[in-house]
């Protein structure tokens, strides 16, 4: 699986942080970004809108809740 946010719909709430840390994160601009799972947090975002990370079979679960429970409906899941 494979996930990426659409900046343009994300509407800061940050939940997606709180139901996976691991793979989604905040940024001082006011959005919210993926990252490549057990990496740090970058101080810049490394992937925009429509580049994906792969999502480990652990956090697939949290990943799935993150996009359904999203207010801006931004965050897109793809299957392998």
């Amino acid at each position: 699986m494979k996930v990426w946010i659409d900046q343009d719909l994300c509407t800061g709430d940050g939940l997606c942080e709180e139901l996976c840390g691991d793979i989604f994160y905040g940024h001082s601009d006011g959005l919210f970004y993926v990252k490549e799972a057990g990496s740090e947090t970058p101080k810049e975002p490394t992937h925009k809108m429509s580049e994906t990370v792969d999502v480990p079979d652990d956090l697939a679960e949290a990943v799935i809740e993150s996009a359904e429970e999203c207010p801006g409906e931004c965050i897109f899941v793809e299957a392998d």
